[in-house]
């Protein structure tokens, strides 16, 4: 005979669920309805049907805005996680020293976004900055009108502020790794290279699984950081998708084509985010 199944829990979500609702729901919903509309003086409602969205797809600045976009969420991923997997590796398993690094790590995912972009700007000021008066007194001029330069900032930036949150994740995973494994492996006399392969990175798997995809959704999503340091620039270099739908939303006040920008923006996110998880959970399933 089968238990009967309380569905009386339900009650004790039902208020993250509402909260949910009110933050995340009525806004989507208003800007639904904004991305079918011609707005004049915010007050003025004209319908324009998919006419918003058709002019996106098809335009250069939205096409390149995207890919920059891809772009810098793709090298953040292939440099943060290696790199958090590796210092996760190296750092003590237990001891006073892992608790000490445990809240060296957790310092940098304490600072603001804009507080970063802030300090960094500081740090790289040619006159007063740490980084930009030591490159001057080698006489090496730190300038942003270079892409490259400009993107190696903000690419930096970003390793410096999330890399931590690899490492705490992957830090959490190797420390529920039940101590069997490894001794079972120095009895079979297995290299440091062997234990990582067959027993640390599959039992990493999950764990990787949320460092990417929260990686991918935070760097995709990343605005504060080249706002404040590059303004988008050189040119529109480091104008990303962010960047763009602020600047059609605020600067332009054309909250129709920024709410269809940003109905495309949150379904490209979806979808990419979507496959991530579904391919990675396969491979999951399959090992």
């Amino acid at each position: 005979m089968s238990r009967p199944v309380n569905h009386k829990s339900w009650l004790l979500v039902l208020p993250a669920l509402f909260m949910v609702l009110l933050s995340a729901g009525l806004p989507l919903m208003a800007v639904v309805n904004y991305s079918v509309q011609d707005v004049f003086a915010g007050d003025q409602f004209f319908w324009a049907g998919t006419q918003w969205f058709e002019q996106i797809l098809r335009d250069p600045d939205f096409q390149s805005a995207l890919l920059r976009s891809l772009v810098f969420a793709a090298l953040i991923l292939i440099i943060e996680v290696p790199l958090g997997i590796f210092i996760a590796l190296r750092m003590p398993p237990r001891g006073r020293l892992a608790n000490f690094y445990i809240v060296l790590m957790c310092v940098p995912l304490l600072t603001p976004w804009v507080v970063v972009g802030l300090v960094w700007k500081l740090f790289i000021n040619a006159e007063s900055g740490l980084l930009g008066a030591g490159l001057n007194w080698f006489g090496i001029t730190y300038n942003l009108d270079n892409p490259l330069v400009a993107w190696a900032t903000i690419i930096v930036m970003d390793v410096w502020h999330w890399t931590s949150l690899v490492v705490l994740l992957c830090y959490a995973g190797l420390m529920a790794i039940p101590n069997a494994y490894y001794q079972a492996a120095r009895i079979d006399g297995a290299s440091a290279w062997s234990v990582f392969r067959h027993i640390q990175l599959p039992n990493l798997r999950r764990v990787l699984l949320i460092a990417i995809l929260l990686r991918f959704m935070d760097s995709f999503m990343i605005y504060a950081e080249p706002f404040v340091v590059t303004r988008g620039g050189p040119g529109t270099d480091t104008t990303f998708l962010s960047v763009e739908l602020v600047q059609t939303a605020l600067l332009q006040f054309d909250l129709g084509r920024a709410s269809a920008m940003g109905l495309i923006y949150f379904l490209i996110m979806l979808a990419v985010s979507w496959s991530l998880f579904t391919v990675m959970m396969r491979r999951d399933g399959e090992a």
